[in-house]
């Protein structure tokens, strides 16, 4: 069996990127984002680019760079937040987008690893999110029909992993990260610490290694918070 593990991001993803392509790409705001897979994807030139993920990083940083440098065709999302290029891109025409609640978001993603083409959701029923898609009743109350997400590519970013692919999350990073993991044809995992094999605890396994095909050790890890809120140190508190 050849090693999942690679030397370099680069390597990572080397013969896995073709345009027109869907990726995607873990993290919640700015954090578990596969900050050292990105800049590789920019880096290849690959085009017409459909990305599934909760947002689009913000100014300068995370996913942006793909937004940046035209190679996003297509923006599956929950969130634009505070970043000024998604919102003009979109504003103008230049992409596309498909805006989706965030539960919503997860709930596709996590079908699309389970093998579950489609179920049904109250929410968005009623509004612009229900357009064109089938609804149904049941239990006297009307559901929106969402389907499956998933993808050529999954970039995700975890905490730990051994040599066969399991691995970690740390606490938020989990939340788009893991589900990604199961949804896309090929997974590729930059993770910050690769630990021995037998170390890591069964029972505290997010994601089996089944789903995982490459595996690189992180070279970028900035830690960016997006949006900083302070208040003045109480005097003798």
């Amino acid at each position: 069996m050849s090693s999942k593990l690679y030397a370099t991001p680069a390597q990572a993803i080397a013969g896995l990127l073709f345009d027109g392509m869907t990726i995607m790409s873990g993290g919640f705001g700015l954090v578990g984002n596969p900050e050292s897979l990105i800049p590789e994807i920019r880096a290849s030139g690959v085009r017409d680019l459909t990305v599934i993920s909760n947002n689009a990083g913000a100014d300068g940083f995370g996913l942006w760079m793909l937004l940046h440098s035209r190679q996003v065709r297509k923006m599956i999302a929950s969130y634009i937040g505070d970043n000024k290029l998604f919102e003009q891109q979109y504003l103008s025409g230049e992409l596309d987008l498909e805006l989706t609640p965030q539960g919503t978001l997860a709930e596709r993603i996590r079908a699309g690893g389970a093998g579950i083409p489609a179920f049904y959701t109250r929410t968005g029923v009623g509004t612009v999110v229900a357009e064109g898609k089938p609804t149904e009743m049941f239990d006297g109350h009307l559901y929106v029909r969402e389907t499956w997400l998933r993808a050529d590519l999954s970039i995700i970013k975890a905490w730990k992993a051994d040599s066969e692919g399991n691995l970690v999350f740390r606490k938020t990073a989990r939340n788009f990260n893991a589900p990604m993991a199961t949804a896309g044809k090929i997974t590729v995992a930059e993770v910050d610490e690769i630990v021995p094999d037998g170390t890591l605890d069964p029972d505290g396994v997010h994601i089996p290694g089944i789903y995982v095909d490459r595996i690189v050790k992180s070279t970028i890890a900035e830690r960016r918070v997006e949006k900083l809120t302070t208040r003045p140190r109480l005097e003798n508190a």
